[in-house]
């Protein structure tokens, strides 16, 4: 499939139908979007128009009904959509958060010490999350990495958070020389 070129609405529009569908593993009213993205439930019905029209969602007709993500949307969003997601758990300010669970990790100018970064892209909500927030994401199912970092800022589009990291640790095995 070609690249879709969504607009920064329609991409968290969808980015929050997947979480939710993620969550409940069914149809999700457009309620539930509106109120998860803080929008009126006729502006979701009209870019469900769209979203449709371009064939990344399906709607579910009756009273359970709502919409379903397609597997394009999961493309279009470059999310991976696997039943069976190794479980890289994430900490908010010290709580475990069991609705979220950590698809990438972007380690961003490592090479300076003093302003270590990472961009922590989830599966979930992000809307709980706020900057100055402590974030523990890990262990690693490989490396057994674990980052522990302050909540600089969000991409609620892209469902990603800007981390300062405040440290970060993983076993170091025997170095071959």
């Amino acid at each position: 499939m070609s690249s879709i070129e969504l607009t920064p609405s329609q991409k968290n529009i969808l980015q929050e139908l997947v979480n939710l569908h993620r969550q409940s593993e069914s149809a999700v009213k457009g309620e539930d979007i509106a109120e998860q993205v803080d929008r009126n439930p006729g502006t979701i019905r009209n870019q469900m128009q769209s979203l449709k029209a371009l064939q990344l969602v399906e709607g579910v007709p009756g009273p359970k009904g709502g919409y379903k993500p397609t597997s394009n949307a999961y493309e279009a969003l470059q999310v991976q959509n696997m039943d069976e997601a190794a479980d890289v758990p994430l900490k908010h300010n010290g709580e475990a958060v069991p609705s979220a669970n950590v698809e990438e990790i972007d380690l961003t100018s490592v090479h300076h010490p003093e302003e270590c970064r990472a961009e922590i892209k989830l599966q979930g909500s992000i809307s709980e999350f706020h900057e100055g927030d402590t974030i523990t994401v890990g262990p690693t199912p490989l490396s057994k990495l674990r980052i522990i970092g302050t909540i600089e800022g969000k991409d609620d589009t892209s469902n990603i958070l800007i981390l300062t990291i405040d440290d970060m640790k993983a076993p170091v095995g025997d170095v071959e020389k």
